[in-house]
């Protein structure tokens, strides 16, 4: 089939999105290539269809396991072979989904960057007909991304064993140091960047600086009607939010990652289906999540970098008609930002005594725990060890990055089934054992896979079908998966913490100082960059958005907060920037008078006015005492 008849037969698509075609091209035709889309772009189509069009598994490298599950699962839904490996696993069903890839009809294998290192891993992969690499949110192999993981290093290692198996380096947020540095590290043979403008021309950016943000956020969320999100910087400041707006006649709903995963589902669905309006969220809410008629995102918080930021408002009008992102904050905020990113690293003795203290109360010997699940709770083991959550969660997050361990907070892990037993022995088992007989035949007519690979399953269906309780199915699942008939993963509710690595000793953890103090003065770069967004008031919000992207000579927008007042003045862009070409550096060099600087422009004596006017009200220039105008330093 042709690129074109894959994107109809799966997606329903008649045409690609700008640049995926030119992407998909350019691997097939055996490149390595680095994708550049927007939040919202179809960043995954770009490795999907390349990898249909061929033979052989994509295997896909990608951090976040919800990521891996939201794709495995979608693409299951349209009849492709897909399988994850992460851990936490249960090793039997690590084994059938990379049997699969080695042996079966698999044709894309989503791993996580750790399970690069593993010897017994490796050794499978060698004997996988790869047909691409792809790398999702390929940022994360740069230490000059906002969301660097050493993990990522690894994936360069395994190129040697693929020689003529091109790369695909996918990522919606890179500067330009951190482009260069995602060829490099992957090992391009030749740079070869795709981009696709970052600019959202129906997306109008707006910043206010407000001490009321509960009043101004039900003002805005009065004046522009449709779906919503509202992202609040905590827990509590989501709930509260909720609140106040409920009162206040809109409906809205809240969502964090400590909300068990059935409410998170239902509240989800709520919004997605539009009986609840707006969504009052942490960051933990939009992943995967891909609504086209998301009128209004609004943060009453400041994050922490760009980069997080322009994803989280790119969840605004992605079905191209007008829509609106807006940020609200106070002079205190910016305060709290410092406050934040010196919290979020915690000095290397603390990360060091927090890892000990995990240990212990885990439970767990040195040398043991590599790839096992456990439930965990911040707030007992906290209070258990007498470390305050926010320093305990941002070192084991601290931890994570640097690839001792996962935390993943109140994701949802549905039961899954895997039939061990095949053919005659499972007819042999059936007919010894006839008080599971009905059982199995049911669990047989009602999931379609069971003998290839591990299926998520219903187990609430399935008692009903029986006519019994969920516990009584719940039993005999655990039960046939003790006497080898199944294996039988049952689910996980409660946040998990899965060691990547084994239990070392404190003093054996390695935390290169070098590279802490390179990552620390990283972030309060892209931490500066945002601030100066926040606080800027002399240029188009688009501009500064795309300018940090590295897109050169971007437009101005139009329609931001910034550009809205500049179009007050009735004069268009080419004979602004005119007229400021000329008084700028006059009044850089001495102070002028008003009259001075209209004879000196010698251009339309009330277009030159109002100019003059606009940088008045707008603080760029000030009147000095002989009543001449100077320019303000720094604008």
């Amino acid at each position: 089939m042709t690129i074109h008849q894959i994107l109809v037969k799966y997606w329903g698509y008649s045409a690609f999105r700008p640049m995926q075609e030119e992407i998909i091209n350019s691997v097939l035709s055996g490149n390595d290539t680095l994708a550049l889309l927007p939040t919202g772009g179809g960043k995954s189509i770009c490795y999907q269809v390349p990898a249909l069009a061929k033979e052989g598994v994509c295997l896909v490298v990608s951090p976040l396991i919800a990521l891996m599950r939201d794709q495995v699962d979608r693409l299951k839904k349209i009849g492709v072979k897909a399988f994850a490996v992460y851990s936490g696993m249960h090793h039997s069903e690590i084994e059938v989904a990379i049997n699969n890839a080695v042996y079966g009809e698999a044709k894309f294998l989503y791993i996580s960057p750790e399970r690069l290192v593993s010897p017994v891993f490796r050794e499978s992969l060698k004997m996988m007909k790869l047909n691409l690499i792809a790398v999702d949110e390929a940022h994360c192999i740069s230490q000059w991304g906002y969301d660097f993981r050493p993990s990522y290093m690894n994936i360069a290692e395994i190129r040697p064993w693929f020689p003529d198996v091109p790369v695909l380096a996918v990522t919606a947020s890179a500067t330009p140091d951190v482009v260069d540095d995602i060829q490099e590290k992957l090992r391009f043979k030749t740079p070869n960047v795709k981009r696709q403008s970052f600019e959202r021309k129906n997306l109008a950016y707006v910043v206010y600086e407000e001490e009321n943000k509960p009043e101004r956020l039900l003002r805005i969320l009065t004046k522009v009607k449709g779906s919503a999100i509202v992202y609040a910087g905590s827990r509590r400041g989501t709930y509260e939010t909720a609140r106040f707006l409920t009162r206040n006649g809109i409906a809205a709903d809240y969502y964090h990652a400590g909300l068990d995963a059935k409410t998170k589902e239902q509240k989800q669905k709520q919004w997605m289906e539009n009986s609840i309006r707006v969504m009052v969220a942490t960051n933990a809410f939009g992943l995967g999540i891909d609504k086209p008629d998301v009128r209004v995102v609004v943060h009453t918080y400041v994050p922490a970098n760009i980069e997080s930021y322009f994803q989280e408002a790119g969840r605004a009008g992605r079905d191209g008609k007008k829509a609106w992102a807006v940020l609200l904050y106070h002079g205190s905020d910016l305060l709290d930002l410092s406050n934040q990113l010196e919290n979020s690293f915690p000095p290397i003795e603390k990360i060091k005594s927090v890892y000990q203290a995990l240990g212990n109360y885990l439970n767990l010997a040195v040398g043991s725990g590599k790839n096992l699940s456990f439930d965990f709770d911040l707030a007992t083991f906290g209070k258990t060890y007498g470390i305050k959550p926010l320093i305990a969660y941002n070192a084991l997050k601290f931890l994570e990055k640097e690839g001792y361990l996962i935390l993943n907070e109140g994701i949802h892990f549905p039961p899954k089934l895997f039939v061990k037993l095949k053919g005659e022995d499972l007819y042999r088992f059936r007919v010894e054992n006839p008080r599971y007989d009905a059982f199995v035949q049911l669990i047989l007519r009602s999931y379609e896979g069971l003998f290839s690979q591990y299926v998520t399953i219903n187990e609430k269906e399935l008692a009903r079908k029986a006519g019994i309780e969920v516990r009584q199915v719940d039993a005999m699942l655990k039960m046939l998966h003790k006497l080898g008939v199944v294996f039988y993963v049952p689910q996980k509710n409660k946040p998990q913490l899965i060691l990547t690595e084994e239990r070392l000793n404190a003093n054996d953890i390695y935390i290169s100082k070098e590279n802490y103090l390179f990552r620390k003065k990283a972030a309060e770069k892209r931490l500066d960059a945002m601030k100066a967004y926040v606080t800027s008031t002399n240029r188009c919000r688009s501009q500064f958005l795309l300018g940090y992207f590295g897109e050169e000579q971007p437009k101005r927008c139009g329609h931001c907060d910034y550009c809205i007042e500049r179009n007050k003045i009735d004069v268009n862009e080419m004979e602004f920037n005119a007229v400021l070409s000329k008084i700028k550096p006059l009044l850089k060099e001495k102070p002028v008078d008003v009259q001075g600087l209209v004879d000196d422009v010698a251009m339309d004596p009330e277009k030159v006015m109002r100019v003059i006017e606009w940088l008045l009200d707008n603080d760029k220039v000030q009147y000095a005492e002989d009543k001449k105008l100077v320019w303000v330093i720094n604008k």
